[in-house]
């Protein structure tokens, strides 16, 4: 009697093919007239509603509690936003010989944003690793990057990127995202268990404006010509660039904790939840604090660095859950 193998999926899910499919959309067929002014405001809405079901589903208790394992917590913290951001200004020569600036800004918006959160976490739990150094990390991450990765950009963008970021932007993004983060924190006596209970269906919300907030910036850089300063030569170098940057991270992360005299388990939370990028919170927040900038072009970057680090950690999760099923 044989045994059939169980398929395995691919590590990129319908919603990453969904994006990508809603950024040719937008490149195609752009918002214009009358309807540029419903998808803006519906991006506004939408990212309130977004960043309130954030701050309804965060348990600060769990994350304050985990933080007691302070050496892995800020070794994960340290690869996100110190290691990340030093790399991204190392990039910087890159310009204008390899990219241009404004891909160059792009690239390092992808060093400032924080950890994905679901991601992070699956894939240390296939890979057999500290689940629940992963969950912690990668919650306090995105806590933290809610304050830091603005105040990142302000500081970062203005030398390195040569992007001015208006005060008024910076006061978007307190209205548009901490506001309403806040608010999802303080109404958790109500909400935490609707959010829980409704996972599934508040999902499609979470991606909708996503979804939303990709087909605006890619509309926006449609109407301003902005493709025109990217070539195809270009692209396959940023590519190159994003995969190099994806590699060295991998590596770094798991070579450093190695040193650190981390475990096996604890290495692999300090790879997955210190290499990965949140779009879920990239895409949204580049669209606030770039306002009047060629949104597409910057998040363009983070979107190709998303579908990469997705294949990369499926393929090292699978690897890693393979080699402790053999010691078992």
């Amino acid at each position: 009697m044989s045994s059939a193998k169980p398929r395995r999926k691919l590590p990129i899910d319908g919603f990453v093919i969904a994006i990508v499919v809603t950024a040719i959309i937008g490149s195609i067929l752009p918002a214009t007239g009358p309807a540029v002014l419903v998808v803006d405001h519906g991006v506004t809405v939408l990212i309130f509603i977004l960043f309130f079901l954030y701050g309804a589903r965060l348990e600060p208790r769990e994350t304050l509690d985990g933080l007691k394992n302070w050496k892995l917590q800020g070794a994960i913290l340290v690869a996100t936003f110190v290691v990340f951001p030093l790399v991204g200004l190392a990039m910087h020569g890159l310009v204008p010989w390899a990219i241009p600036k404004t891909l160059y800004v792009g690239m390092l918006w992808i060093c400032l944003v924080p950890s994905t959160v679901q991601s992070s976490i699956n894939f240390t739990s296939i890979a057999h690793g500290n689940v629940a150094g992963a969950i912690v990390a990668a919650t306090t991450s995105n806590l933290l990057g809610t304050f830091l990765t603005p105040v990142l950009a302000l500081l970062m963008m203005s030398t390195s990127g040569g992007l001015t970021i208006q005060a008024s932007s910076f006061l978007d993004v307190i209205i548009q995202l901490l506001l309403p983060f806040v608010l999802g924190q303080l109404s958790r006596r109500w909400t935490a268990d609707f959010v829980t209970k409704h996972r599934k269906p508040l999902k499609f919300v979470d991606q909708g404006s996503i979804i939303l907030v990709v087909y605006s910036a890619f509309s926006e850089s449609m109407r301003e010509h902005m493709w025109a300063l990217v070539s195809p030569a270009s692209m396959i170098v940023l590519t190159l660039i994003c995969l190099v940057l994806l590699f060295f991270m991998l590596w770094l992360t798991w070579a450093g904790a190695g040193w650190l005299g981390f475990d096996r388990d604890d290495r692999i939370a300090i790879q997955f939840c210190g290499t990965k990028k949140s779009l879920a919170t990239g895409l949204p927040m580049a669209t606030v604090l770039f306002a009047g900038q060629p949104v597409g072009l910057i998040v363009l970057p983070l979107m190709i660095f998303h579908l990469a680090q997705l294949i990369a950690c499926g393929v090292l999760a699978g690897r890693y859950a393979r080699q402790w099923e053999t010691t078992r």
